[in-house]
C-alpha cells in the first residue's frame, strides 16, 4: 500500500490537533494550570469553554467537520421539563477557546450521552435513543428521530448513557438496570418497557428495558443484541475492541467474556462475565484537596464513591506510561485518577499511577468531573459538570433537599483541555471535513496513533460502502507492518460485507497478538473456513499470548470436531491457573462423547494450580446435566472406601453437590444415599471430605435419621473441646446445622468469648440467630460490648435479617449499648435507605453525630476557620501534639488513631469538631478497647486485626501488642475515642489555624 500524506483538506489541521505532540512545538509557551488545580507536571490544562456558552455538560464529541458538541443535563437531579440541550460551540477567531454557542437541539428531558452517526449525532435520552441532524447548515438540528426507545427512566447515573462506535461497527450503549427509588417514586420510578426500533414495529426486539444489562445496536434496525454485562455512567474501548466498565465504588471492570459466548451450554449457566482488575480494590482510596467539600449524608468519604467516565488514554501523544493508563472522572472528590493497566492472562491488572496523589485534583468543592473525550489533537477533553451537589437526593438528608440547594451551579460548566507541556494551544478556526476525503485519505486515517482519527474514518467508510471495494483498503487489510490500520482495515472490509476469509487466514500469523485475536474473531463468521483451517488453529493452541489463546479457546467452541475439542482441552492444560480459561471450556457446548471430568481426573495433577477448582466447576455442570442418576456411580464409591484423598475428591463433590441443587434428587434412592452419609459423618477423618459430604446431603431436606442423636452427641463434644483443631469444631457446627439442634444454644452461647477462634464465634452467631428471636436479640444486647469488630459485623448483619431485628438494632443504638461506629459503612447506608420510613427516619436521627457538651469549646475556636494558617507552623503543632497518635502519611507520626492526610476529604468545620471533641464520631475500626488478662493486667488500645489465636493491639506512640487468645479472660469496646479530650489545653486560636492549614495542605 503506498504511504501518503494526510489529505490536503485537512493537513492544516492535523498539524494542530495530530502532530501538535511529536513536532509542532511552541517554544516560549509555559506552563499552564488554572488556580487552585494539581495536575500532573508533566502536563498543562486550559479552560477552553465555560458559562455563559456552556453550562451541566456530560458528554461531548468533535465530529468529522471539527464542530465541538456538547451534551448539557441541566435537570439532573429530579426536573423533567425538558430542559437538556445539545451544544455547538466554536472557536471565531483561532485563539483556542469557545466564544460562540448554538443550540443545537433542545426540549431533551436527561440526556446522557452522544455519538457522530451519519451526517449528524446519536443522543441517549432515555426513554430514547435519538437522531439529530441539521440538514440546513445552520447549526441546528430540524430532523429529529427516535431511533431506539423502551429505556428506563430513573436516578440519571444509572440511565442508558455513552453511545460508542465500537471496532466491530455495532453501537454500544452503558446501561444497568433501573434504580428502585424509595423516595422519589413519581419522578424516577419508570421500570422502562419492551426495547424496540419505532419504525418497524415488526422488527426486533429486546426484553423491558433489556433486563439490565448493556446493548448494542445498529442504527438502520439490522441489528439489536443485549450484551453480557452493564456499566453505570460511562465504557469504553481499548484499542483492540476490549471493553472496559464502570460503577460507582469500582473504577476498573473488564468485560471478559462477551455475550455471544454465552448460552451455549445450558448446564453451566455463567452469571458473571466480568473481572474487577483495580489492585487496589473497590471503592479504592483516592487523596483530595478539596477546601471544604460539600459532603452529604450518605457520601462515603475519601474513596472512590462517584467514579464515572472512563477513559483509556488512546490519543499517542502523552508521554510514557500513558498509551497504558486509563483515567477515572471523581466528581465528589473533585479528581481525576489513573492508572497503569498490564496485561494479566485473559484480563488486566490495574495499578495507581501515583502514590497518595492523583492526575488532577482541584480545590474547588464544584469542581465536578463527569466524563472525557479524546480529541483530533490527542489532548484530552474534561468535562466539569461543576454543581455545589453531585449526589442524588435519594442520598441526601431531607433539610438538604429541601433547602433549594440542589441546583445550585446549574447555570455553570467548563471545559478543559489537557495536553503535554509546551503543546500549541488548540486553534479550532481551522476545518476538519473528512466529509469531504476522498476513500483513499480515509483509508490512510485507519493507520494513524491517534484512536480519534481511525474511529471516525472507519464509520464513514463502512457508510459509504464504495464499490468497488478500494484496493488500498484491502493492501492495508494484508499490511503487517501496519497493525493498527490492518485491525481497521479488516473490520472496515467486515462492516461492508466485504470481507474474505483469506484476509482473516493471513492476520492469524500477523506479529501483533491484538491483531491475532481479532482475526479469530472474524474467523467465527466463517465457520466452514475454520474447519479448514483446523491445522492452523491447532497449532495456535501455543501462541505466546495468553488472550490470543484465551480467543482460540472461545472460537472453537463454536465449532463441534474432534481436533477442536482436543486443541480446546490442550489450552485448558496450558492456562488451568487462569479462571476464566476454564468458565470458557464449560460455557462451550459439551458434545455427546466428549467427557470433560474423565479427562480431567484420569489427568489429574495436584501441583497444578487451578486443577481442584476446575473439576469443581466440570462437576457442577456434569451433575446439572445428569442428575444424581447420572453421577452416583463416581459418589458412592467415594463414600464406601473413605480413600486417601488424591485432591480431587472434595471438590469434584463440592461441585456435585452445586449442579445437584438446580435438578433436587428424589426417590428411596436418594434417602438411602443422606442417610449412609449422615451415619458415616462422624468417622470421615478429611475435613475437606467432610464438608464436601455436608454440602450434598443437604442439597435436600434431610429425612428422620435414626442416628440423629449419635451424630449430634459427636458434634457437640467436639465443639466444646477447645484443644480441638478450629477446622474440627468448624465442620462439627455444620453437623449440628444438619438437624436444627438449637436447643443447645446455652452451652453454645458460652463460647461467644476473646479466648475462642473468631471463625468460629462467627459461626456460631450465625446459627444461633435462628433460635428464638427475642432470646437472641437479647443475647446480643448483653454480650455486645464484648464481642470484638469481626465478631460485632456478624452480629450486625444478623439484625438486619428482618424489619423487627432492624428496630431492635435501632433500640440498642438509641440506649447507648451499640455505638454508631460499629455499624459498617455499607450497613449505615442501608438503614438510613429504607423505604420504611420509621426506620428510615429513626436511623438518620441515631447515626449522624448529634451536638454534645463541647460546643462551647468548639464554638471558641470558630475564629480559627477563618485565620490564615501557615503548614510549615502547622508541621510543628502537630509534631508536638498529634504524632503520637496519628500518622501524617506513612512517614510522619504513630500508627494508632485515624491518618490525618484522610481528614483533607473532609470540611474545616468537621476536622475542628474532631479534633475538639473526639467522643462525637469515632471512625469506624478505630474503637478504644479494653482487655483484661488471665494475670490481671488491664490493657488498652485499637484493635488493628484478629487472627484466630491472637489479636494485635496498637497503642499510643507507635506501640503494638499481640494478645493470645488464651490470655484475655475478657475485653470491652468503650464507648469513649481513644483520643483524649481537652487539646483545647494546648493548641491556641492561631496554632489550631496552622494545624488545619497543615492537614488539608500538607507540605
Amino acid at each position: 500500500m503506498k504511504k501518503t500524506n494526510y489529505p490536503l483538506l485537512f493537513q492544516p489541521f492535523v498539524c494542530v490537533f495530530f502532530l501538535v505532540f511529536v513536532g509542532c512545538r511552541q517554544a516560549d509557551v509555559s506552563p499552564i494550570v488554572p488556580d487552585g488545580f494539581e495536575i500532573d507536571d508533566r502536563f498543562q490544562m486550559e479552560l477552553i469553554a465555560s458559562e455563559p456558552l456552556v453550562a451541566d455538560p456530560v458528554d461531548m464529541l468533535i465530529d468529522g467537520q471539527g464542530r465541538m458538541f456538547v451534551v448539557e443535563m441541566h435537570g439532573y437531579p429530579l426536573d423533567l421539563s425538558g430542559t437538556g440541550k445539545v451544544k455547538v460551540l466554536t472557536d471565531t477567531d483561532g485563539d483556542g477557546l469557545m466564544d460562540q454557542s448554538t443550540v443545537f437541539a433542545d426540549s431533551l428531558v436527561l440526556p446522557t450521552g452522544i455519538m457522530a452517526w451519519k451526517n449528524g449525532i446519536l443522543v441517549t435520552d432515555p426513554p430514547h435513543v435519538l437522531y439529530l441532524e441539521d440538514t440546513d447548515g445552520d447549526d441546528v438540528a430540524d430532523k429529529r428521530e427516535v431511533i431506539l426507545t423502551g429505556f428506563a427512566r430513573s436516578n440519571p447515573q444509572h440511565n442508558v448513557n455513552s453511545p460508542r462506535y465500537g471496532l466491530d461497527n455495532w453501537v454500544y450503549l452503558g446501561h444497568e438496570p433501573a434504580v428502585t427509588t424509595v423516595m422519589y417514586a413519581e419522578e424516577l420510578g419508570d421500570k422502562g418497557s419492551e426495547i424496540h426500533f419505532p419504525s418497524n414495529p415488526e422488527g426486533l426486539t429486546l426484553p423491558v428495558n433489556a433486563g439490565g444489562r448493556s446493548v448494542r445496536f445498529k442504527p438502520d434496525g439490522t441489528g439489536l443484541e443485549r450484551l453480557a454485562s452493564r456499566t453505570q455512567f460511562g465504557h469504553a474501548f481499548d484499542a483492540w475492541g476490549e471493553r472496559f466498565l464502570i460503577t460507582n465504588n469500582n473504577h476498573l471492570i473488564h468485560e471478559v467474556l462477551p455475550a455471544r459466548y454465552l448460552d451455549k451450554n445450558p448446564f453451566f449457566p455463567i452469571s458473571n462475565v466480568t473481572q474487577s482488575f483495580s489492585d487496589h480494590g473497590n471503592a479504592a482510596t483516592v487523596y483530595p484537596i478539596t477546601d471544604n467539600p460539600e459532603h452529604q449524608l450518605l457520601t462515603d468519604v475519601g474513596v472512590m464513591t462517584s467514579a464515572c467516565g472512563i477513559t483509556p488514554y488512546l490519543g499517542g501523544g502523552f508521554p510514557a506510561p500513558f498509551d497504558r493508563v486509563i483515567f477515572t472522572a471523581e466528581p465528589v472528590s473533585n479528581l481525576v485518577h489513573a492508572d497503569v493497566i498490564q496485561e494479566k492472562g485473559a484480563t488486566f491488572t490495574g495499578a495507581k499511577l501515583y502514590e497518595r496523589s492523583e492526575f488532577l485534583r482541584s480545590r474547588d468543592a464544584w469542581f465536578r468531573p463527569v466524563n472525557m473525550y479524546l480529541g483530533p489533537d490527542g489532548a484530552l477533553y474534561l468535562l466539569d459538570y461543576h454543581r455545589r451537589i453531585i449526589e442524588h437526593p435519594e442520598w441526601m438528608a431531607d433539610e438538604v433537599n429541601q433547602s433549594g440547594a440542589l441546583y445550585d451551579g446549574t447555570d455553570r460548566g467548563r471545559i478543559y483541555r489537557i495536553s503535554p507541556k509546551g503543546s500549541q494551544k488548540a486553534d479550532f478556526s481551522k476545518t476538519i471535513d473528512l466529509e469531504a476525503a476522498s476513500n483513499e485519505e480515509l483509508i490512510e486515517l485507519l493507520a494513524v496513533e491517534n484512536y480519534w482519527w481511525r474511529n471516525h474514518a472507519q464509520r464513514m467508510l463502512v457508510d459509504r460502502n464504495p464499490d468497488p471495494v478500494p484496493t488500498d483498503l484491502v493492501e492495508l487489510a494484508r499490511d503487517s507492518s501496519r497493525p493498527l490500520g490492518r485491525l481497521h482495515a479488516l473490520w472496515t472490509l467486515h462492516g461492508m460485507g466485504r470481507l474474505r476469509p483469506e484476509l482473516v487466514k493471513e492476520a492469524l500469523d500477523d506479529p501483533e497478538p491484538g491483531v491475532r485475536k481479532n482475526a479469530l474473531v472474524l474467523a467465527e463468521f466463517f465457520p466452514e473456513a475454520m474447519e479448514q483451517w483446523s491445522q492452523k488453529l491447532t497449532a495456535m493452541q501455543s501462541d505466546p499470548d495468553p488472550k490470543v489463546r484465551f480467543q482460540v479457546l472461545n472460537s472453537l467452541g463454536m465449532l463441534s470436531s474432534e481436533w477442536s475439542f482436543s486443541t480446546r482441552m490442550a489450552i485448558l492444560k496450558k492456562d488451568m491457573s487462569d479462571e476464566w480459561v476454564q468458565v470458557a471450556t464449560l460455557a462451550a457446548p459439551i458434545g455427546p462423547g466428549e467427557n470433560l471430568l474423565s479427562e480431567l481426573l484420569s489427568g489429574y495433577k495436584p501441583d497444578v494450580a487451578g486443577n481442584a477448582a476446575m473439576i469443581e466447576k466440570t462437576a457442577r455442570m456434569q451433575a446439572q446435566r445428569d442428575g444424581f442418576e447420572g453421577v452416583k456411580d463416581l459418589l458412592l464409591p467415594l463414600l464406601e472406601a473413605h480413600p486417601s484423598e488424591s485432591g480431587w475428591e472434595a471438590p469434584a463433590i463440592k461441585g456435585l453437590a452445586a449442579g445437584l441443587r438446580k435438578i433436587p434428587p428424589v426417590g428411596k434412592e436418594w434417602i438411602a444415599f443422606q442417610t449412609t452419609v449422615v451415619r458415616k459423618l462422624p468417622s470421615i477423618g478429611s475435613i475437606p471430605l467432610k464438608n464436601a459430604f455436608l454440602d450434598i446431603v443437604t442439597v435436600t431436606q434431610l429425612p428422620d435419621i435414626p442416628v440423629k442423636k449419635e451424630v449430634l452427641d459427636h458434634a457437640f463434644q467436639v465443639i466444646l473441646n477447645p484443644d480441638a483443631p478450629e477446622e474440627d469444631r468448624l465442620v462439627a457446627l455444620r453437623m449440628l446445622d444438619l438437624f436444627q439442634a438449637n436447643e443447645a444454644n446455652d452451652e453454645l452461647m458460652q463460647l461467644i468469648r476473646p479466648q475462642e477462634p473468631v471463625r468460629l464465634q462467627q459461626q456460631l452467631l450465625r446459627y444461633l440467630s435462628k433460635a428464638d428471636e427475642e432470646a437472641y436479640v437479647h443475647f446480643l444486647m448483653e454480650r455486645w460490648t464484648g464481642f470484638s469488630p469481626e465478631v460485632r459485623n456478624t452480629a450486625v448483619a444478623s439484625l438486619l435479617s428482618s424489619r423487627e431485628r432492624i428496630h431492635s438494632l435501632l433500640g440498642g443504638l438509641e440506649t447507648g449499648i451499640i455505638m454508631p461506629s460499629h455499624i459498617p459503612w455499607g450497613n449505615t447506608v442501608f438503614l438510613m435507605n429504607q423505604k420504611d420510613p420509621t426506620i428510615r427516619n429513626k436511623a438518620r436521627e441515631l447515626l449522624v453525630p448529634s451536638a454534645s457538651g463541647r460546643a462551647a469549646v468548639i464554638d471558641r475556636y470558630q475564629a480559627a476557620l477563618k485565620a490564615e494558617g501557615t503548614p510549615e507552623k502547622g508541621l510543628r503543632v502537630y509534631e508536638q501534639n498529634c504524632a503520637v497518635c496519628h500518622q501524617m502519611t506513612e512517614s510522619k507520626g504513630f500508627h494508632y488513631g485515624p491518618d490525618l492526610s484522610s481528614l483533607r476529604n473532609r470540611r474545616y468545620e468537621s476536622i475542628l469538631k474532631d479534633i475538639l471533641d473526639p467522643n462525637l464520631s469515632i471512625a469506624d475500626g478505630y474503637d478504644l478497647w479494653q482487655l483484661l488478662l488471665s494475670s490481671g493486667e488491664t490493657v488498652q488500645g485499637i484493635i488493628l486485626q484478629e487472627t484466630p489465636g491472637a489479636i494485635e493491639l496498637a497503642q499510643a506512640g507507635g506501640l503494638q501488642r499481640t494478645i493470645s487468645r488464651s490470655e484475655i479472660s475478657s475485653m470491652e469496646a468503650l464507648p469513649v475515642s481513644g483520643m483524649a479530650q481537652g487539646l483545647e489545653n494546648q493548641i491556641t486560636l492561631e496554632e489550631m489555624a496552622d494545624l488545619l492549614a497543615y492537614i488539608k495542605q500538607g507540605l
